[in-house]
């Protein structure tokens, strides 16, 4: 499975970004789909999670509220809406496929695909 990340761009301190990530392929409908990002320097981050058909999801407490994350019914794409934007959410924002998920935000051994990743740059 190779999901395809897009929606990414330049946008100003408060403003908003719809990511979507889009995969063929039934494991992708019977995956829990999570968003992580990096900013230069840093580790991936985990961002937020969404279990294979839409009914619960996990977010990272530096995004609560702000970032919604969403399914249909797990059918493509994963959404990632993103309000209120600050200067330190500028990443490149990546989609995973993740199976064994144990809850705690740990993801060792758990993410089965990534995808190759969308910029995201907020200016103050």
């Amino acid at each position: 499975v190779q999901p395809v990340e897009s929606g990414g761009g330049l946008v100003q301190a408060g403003g908003s970004l719809r990511l979507s990530c889009v995969a063929s392929g039934r494991t992708f409908s019977v995956t829990h789909i999570g968003w992580f990002r990096q900013a230069p320097g840093k580790e991936r981050e985990f961002v937020a999670i969404i279990d294979y058909n839409g009914g619960s999801a996990e977010y990272a407490d530096s995004v609560k509220g702000r970032f919604t994350i969403s399914r249909d019914n797990a059918q493509n794409p994963v959404y990632l809406q993103m309000n209120n934007l600050k200067r330190e959410d500028t990443a490149v924002y990546y989609c995973a496929g993740i199976q064994g998920y144990s809850g705690g935000h740990s993801f060792e051994h758990a993410i089965i695909f990534w995808g190759q990743g969308t910029q995201v740059t907020v200016s103050s």
